[in-house]
């Protein structure tokens, strides 16, 4: 390999010692910072740095090992270098610190309070706040449930995605069910396909939806315009939901309507658009034009209710979560008594 073979020195940033009630390392112990250290042999003679880093250093990224470079993580004889095209000599010592991507904390343990509603052997069911991402992604690599679950019991590394099997939007706040075994996940998949498990939420609009229940059953699919969005598309897959209006107030950006709203099923956002499509967005949810109105600051959305059978007894489960005091304040406001 044209830039000799590098050495490993491990050093970790933070303590790795502590462990969690379970046995589950806890943060500090996920993936360590390393330092790698390896001289230019003649095949890297005249090459460009970030050639022979990615020679030197395969199981990176290019892009992450150009950001390393940017932030001033690589050496050339003990001296800081950044420049990429730098063309380098045999016999010049490379030093890389090598600091995990941000992804590579997606699936690290992370110690952090659950609102545990019911747990027995099998599955768990949670009341998640708002604010908390359920799995990792771009820009939310870690901190979220996933990694709160891994802390909360080791079986979840074993399981898919931690034993999640649906989600919450991030400033959704309410109930979840989460499998704690791999047949639990598998029953708990087949009921949410054959709609088994049914999901009721609270959820205040902007407007008057007048007194009636009606449904909306139209597909959900990717904004065609803006990929951070989803909208009603005839690309998009099935979706149905029930609404049922409970009562219309007033704020100061005109009526609001506090209605109840039953899955049927749960494409991304589907309440958010689907109420969005008929002129009503959430209230505070700004992506589908919803204004922030009575206090709140994030969408008016809220799972109350969760209904099940257990998937290994097959014992009906039904569980609600009362909403937290942002939603509660909000609800209060537009519905009497």
């Amino acid at each position: 390999m044209g830039g000799a073979c590098p050495s490993r020195d491990t050093v970790p940033e933070t303590p790795d010692s502590d462990l969690l009630g379970d046995g589950v390392p806890d943060e500090g112990a996920g993936p360590q910072a390393e330092w790698r250290t390896w001289r230019v042999d003649a095949g890297g003679h005249a090459q460009r740095l970030d050639k022979v880093l990615a020679q030197g250093v395969p199981e990176f990224s290019r892009s992450h090992l150009q950001g390393l470079l940017a932030a001033g993580e690589v050496r050339l004889d003990g001296v800081t270098a950044t420049t990429a095209s730098r063309k380098l000599r045999a016999g010049q010592q490379v030093e890389v610190h090598l600091v995990p991507p941000a992804e590579a904390l997606a699936f690290t343990p992370q110690a952090m309070p659950l609102d545990i509603v019911h747990q027995d052997e099998h599955l768990l069911v949670l009341h998640k706040p708002a604010g908390l991402v359920v799995h990792p992604a771009p820009g939310h690599w870690s901190g979220t449930l996933l990694n709160g679950l891994l802390a909360h019991d080791a079986r979840a590394a074993r399981l898919p995605r931690a034993g999640i099997v649906h989600r919450l939007d991030k400033d959704t706040s309410g109930l979840m069910v989460v499998a704690r075994t791999l047949e639990a996940m598998t029953a708990l998949v087949r009921d949410l396909a054959a709609r088994h498990i049914h999901r009721r939420y609270l959820a205040l609009a902007h407007g008057d939806v007048g007194l009636d229940p009606f449904t909306v059953e139209a597909p959900v699919g990717r904004d065609p315009v803006s990929r951070v969005r989803m909208a009603v598309t005839a690309q998009g897959k099935p979706a149905r939901t029930d609404v049922l209006p409970v009562a219309s107030g007033a704020a100061m950006t005109g009526p609001v309507s506090a209605v109840r709203c039953v899955l049927h099923t749960g494409r991304t956002h589907q309440i958010r658009v689907h109420l969005a499509s008929r002129g009503h967005p959430l209230v505070a949810d700004t992506l589908y034009g919803g204004s922030p109105a009575l206090g709140m600051q994030r969408q008016a959305l809220h799972a109350v209710e969760l209904e099940l059978d257990h998937p290994l007894t097959r014992r009906p489960l039904a569980f609600r979560a009362e909403p937290p005091p942002d939603f509660a304040q909000a609800w209060a406001a537009v519905v009497p008594g």
